[in-house]
């Protein structure tokens, strides 16, 4: 897990006029906001924020207007240039259950047959400050008609699944003639 110090700043004045001059000054807006407190409005650095949200579930720590612990909730990003126009961020306490998603991928080959690989990514509940960055499924040997569901999956330690054990992860099937 990932943890990212970033400098945050204050901001008071708001609406698409405010965030625009943030903007100009290469930084992004953002918002704070859980455990039941009023949403904190801050400003933080773009290109470190940027750098930050390269890592899925990346931890960041806030010095400066505040000190807290928050984690990406929502990204708003320009749809042609790529840069980003506003962040949601939700608070989070050391030791705190928190659900994500995690990536799933696949080691090995399949005996014969095609991988088709239903979901890309799956829920689940871990610390905020020990959030697993992915789960590996071994599918070597498997054969057509073979299926893994989440329920199946060998989670990191301290990770519960918070998705449906029912739900399939991939499957094998024939090739087409």
């Amino acid at each position: 897990m990932s943890e990212v110090v970033i400098t945050a700043e204050s901001r008071t004045d708001f609406g698409k006029g405010a965030a625009r001059k943030i903007r100009r000054e290469h930084k992004v807006p953002v918002v704070l906001y859980g455990h039941g407190t009023e949403p904190q409005h801050l400003s933080l650095p773009g290109h470190e924020l940027l750098l930050a949200l390269r890592t899925p579930n990346v931890l960041i720590r806030l010095q400066g207007a505040v000190s807290e612990l928050a984690l990406p909730k929502g990204v708003q990003r320009d749809p042609l240039k790529g840069f980003l126009e506003h962040v949601d961020l939700l608070l989070v306490k050391r030791g705190e259950k928190v659900t994500v998603e995690i990536p799933v991928t696949t080691t090995g080959e399949v005996a014969d047959g095609i991988l088709d690989q239903q979901l890309v990514s799956v829920s689940v509940e871990a610390e905020a400050t020990h959030i697993p960055t992915g789960v590996e499924v071994d599918v070597e040997g498997l054969e057509i008609g073979a299926q893994v569901t989440a329920g199946d999956l060998k989670l990191p330690k301290g990770a519960t699944l918070a998705a449906d054990p029912e739900t399939l992860v991939l499957h094998v099937t024939a090739a087409p003639t």
